[in-house]
């Protein structure tokens, strides 16, 4: 068996547990449309908790995030494949989705490359953010938009670039300078609006 076959072999064990476990799939079609939403409300949250540390987890995860999805379009470019709704028979698509290039998820770049800086920076919150990141990746096969080599190359790359991200950008002074002029400026800002 080569890995096209157990690639869709794999997509097929997940997906059809849509048939069996349908209890589960108004959770899994949350996770699969919905949880990015809760993702950048947690982004923006953490920004505006306005401490420090806060920040440089936020920025982190944008500059990860950004250079996942600059290297998930380079390889997408490489290699491509539908998604499986449109390639397989007996699909159980949960959700809508357009038909284009699946490779590699975007969702997975998304939740991996900032769930995993998050994972470095709160400690005591590394499971849940781990659990979510997964929880989100599975939840795009089992809706049926995603195979798990999109899903598993799309959490690699968001993962590789968390992990740089936690690396570099806390050691880059330049990033500490702009911090520095924009917590002035907003300071400033709520000066003039509470005054």
């Amino acid at each position: 068996m080569d890995l096209s076959e157990i690639n869709m072999e794999l997509f097929k064990a997940i997906n059809h547990l849509s048939y069996q476990l349908e209890l589960l799939n108004p959770l899994m079609i949350f996770l699969a449309k919905y949880m990015e939403y809760i993702l950048i409300a947690g982004v923006i949250i953490y920004w505006f908790t306005r401490t420090k540390e806060n920040r440089i987890m936020v920025i982190s995860a944008i500059i990860s995030f950004i250079v996942a999805e600059i290297f998930g379009k380079l390889l997408g470019k490489i290699h491509s494949n539908f998604q499986p709704f449109v390639e397989l028979q007996n699909t159980n698509k949960l959700i809508d989705h357009a038909i284009d290039n699946s490779f590699p998820s975007d969702h997975a770049i998304q939740f991996f490359s900032i769930c995993i800086v998050f994972l470095f920076f709160k400690k005591n919150l590394r499971y849940i953010w781990l659990a979510l990141a997964i929880l989100v990746a599975i939840s795009r096969i089992w809706v049926g938009v995603h195979y798990p080599l999109d899903v598993i190359v799309g959490a690699l790359l968001g993962t590789i670039t968390a992990l740089l991200s936690c690396w570099v950008i806390p050691r880059v002074h330049f990033i500490d300078k702009l911090l520095v002029l924009y917590v002035r400026g907003e300071q400033y800002v709520i000066d003039k609006v509470t005054n």
